[in-house]
């Protein structure tokens, strides 16, 4: 938090947002009150929203964390990793205190800014027509979504009419050809944005289209018998449901989430907002083998296709 009101948030005092399981203790909320530029807001995520559904068949969904933890799938047998995803795929947004919001910036703990923002990119979003927008993108661990595409393309065949026209289905399948190819005769090539950062419009989540395929991948269950995360749901949907040039990427954002980091490759931007990446540029893991970053720049249009800007959080 004081990372990036140091870096970002002491220029404009946003409000920031805290929601949690449980009650925040009076110690967390002060010490936080007096690191915010801004507003603080603290809630407590109903219970209905952070727990298993009556749907769910309890035995199953136990027996199917057991064969994960013993297959050594990260988080298979975590419980409580099933609330974060489903939570954060289907109810942040539909939180009270966000009611009166359109825009969020995602920021969780452990991660690190490594420079300056120079611009506001809520601003920049809102100017730009842009409704998502990440930093990093990657590989999905297959084993944790087993079904989530089969479950996608029967929910398109429910639904053709909510595909964008300019969708970005190029970049979640591979060797994609828009006179030949659709969801339904490609394989989901596992790449998705990770949504530890988010910077999004909140009424892409509150839209019809997504309300729509959260009901219905809920109802399959595959959060707790699987492990759906919420960067995968919010990437087929982003991508699905979203013109592709209302997507971006932020080239000129310094990052890390354990155990990834990235920096920006051109020297102007690295130099204009003062970034301190403690590894070359080139170590980015945008150029790492297990980055998706080349398969968007590749749909997208290129490495060099972001113009530079010289010149959480909710807004």
């Amino acid at each position: 938090m004081k990372n990036i009101e140091d870096r970002f948030n002491r220029h404009y005092r946003y409000p920031w947002t805290f929601l949690n399981d449980e009650p925040f203790t009076e110690e967390f909320k002060y010490h936080t009150a007096r690191l915010a530029s801004g507003e603080v807001q603290h809630g407590q995520i109903p219970h209905e929203q952070w727990s298993v559904p009556d749907s769910i068949d309890k035995v199953k969904m136990h027996r199917k964390m057991e064969e994960m933890r013993e297959k050594k799938i990260i988080y298979g047998g975590d419980e409580s990793y099933r609330h974060m995803c489903r939570y954060n795929s289907g109810f942040f947004w539909r939180s009270e205190l966000l009611k009166d919001y359109d825009w969020y910036w995602r920021v969780e703990p452990g991660t690190r800014f490594f420079c300056d923002q120079l611009y506001d990119p809520f601003t920049f979003m809102r100017e730009n027509n842009k409704r998502y927008s990440f930093v990093m993108t990657m590989y999905e661990f297959r084993a944790t979504i087993e079904t989530l595409w089969r479950s996608t393309r029967e929910f398109v065949l429910k639904h053709p009419h909510y595909l964008d026209k300019d969708n970005s289905l190029g970049f979640i399948v591979d060797n994609y050809n828009p006179q030949r190819d659709s969801i339904f005769n490609k394989e989901f090539n596992l790449c998705h944005f990770w949504s530890n950062f988010e910077i999004a419009d909140l009424n892409l989540w509150r839209s019809k289209e997504y309300r729509d395929y959260f009901a219905f991948l809920d109802q399959k269950g595959g959060f707790f018998y699987e492990r759906w995360g919420d960067a995968p749901v919010h990437s087929i949907a982003a991508s699905l449901f979203l013109p592709k040039d209302q997507i971006h990427f932020w080239h000129d954002i310094g990052y890390k989430h354990p155990p990834y980091q990235r920096c920006p490759a051109d020297d102007l931007s690295m130099d204009s907002a003062r970034c301190m990446c403690p590894f070359g540029k080139h170590e980015s893991f945008d150029f790492d083998h297990y980055s998706c970053q080349k398969q968007w720049w590749k749909f997208h249009g290129g490495f060099c296709s972001y113009p530079f800007f010289p010149f959480f959080l909710v807004y």
